[in-house]
C-alpha cells in the first residue's frame, strides 16, 4: 500500500501532494534501501563465516565427522560431504549479497530523483548553486522540503 502511495507522489497525477506526503513517501524510501543495507551486512557476515569454516575444514583428514546444522537439525557428516556444500552456500552468497548491492544503487538512484522533483534537502546539507539562484528568481512562492537526519522533520517553504 506504502509502494503505491509513493508512485502515485512521483508520478505526479492529481494535486500536488503536501509536505507530509512527500517527506513520508522520502522517509520509506530512505527505510526501504536502509533495510537493504542490513540485509547485505548480514549476508556478509554469514559468508565471512562461511570462508573461515572452510578455512578451518580444508586443514583437516577429509575422513573426520563433522556436524552440520540443517534446517534446524543437526546431522553429523564427513569432511569431504561437507565442503562442497559449504563451499556451494558461500557461491550462493556472494551472488545475493551482488544482487542486493545492484538493488541500493537502484534505490539510492531512485531516492536522488525523489530529492531533486520535489526539491529535498537533508537538515546539515548546503543547498546547491542553483537552487540557491533558483529560488532567488521564483521569489517566496516557491516550495522546498527540509527532512532531518534524526526523527525531528520541518517543511520549509
Amino acid at each position: 500500500m506504502a509502494d503505491k502511495k509513493i508512485k502515485s507522489i512521483k508520478s505526479g497525477k492529481g494535486k500536488q501532494p503536501s509536505n507530509e506526503q512527500i517527506v513520508s513517501g522520502f522517509n520509506q524510501l530512505r527505510q526501504e534501501q536502509r533495510a537493504l543495507m542490513t540485509k547485505i551486512a548480514e549476508l556478509e557476515g554469514d559468508q565471512n563465516e562461511h570462508r573461515l569454516v572452510l578455512e578451518t575444514l580444508n586443514e583437516v583428514d577429509g575422513e573426520r565427522r563433522c556436524f552440520r546444522l540443517v534446517g534446524g537439525v543437526l546431522v553429523e557428516r564427513t569432511v569431504k560431504d561437507v565442503i562442497p556444500a559449504l563451499d556451494h552456500n558461500k557461491d550462493q552468497l556472494a551472488k545475493l549479497i551482488e544482487t542486493l548491492n545492484k538493488q541500493v544503487e537502484a534505490k539510492g538512484k531512485e531516492i536522488n530523483e525523489y530529492r531533486e522533483k520535489f526539491g529535498i534537502r537533508v537538515r546539515g546539507e548546503q543547498p546547491p548553486e542553483e537552487a540557491a539562484e533558483h529560488k532567488k528568481s521564483t521569489g517566496p512562492g516557491a516550495q522546498g522540503v527540509l527532512v532531518a537526519n534524526s526523527s525531528g522533520l520541518e517543511s520549509v517553504d
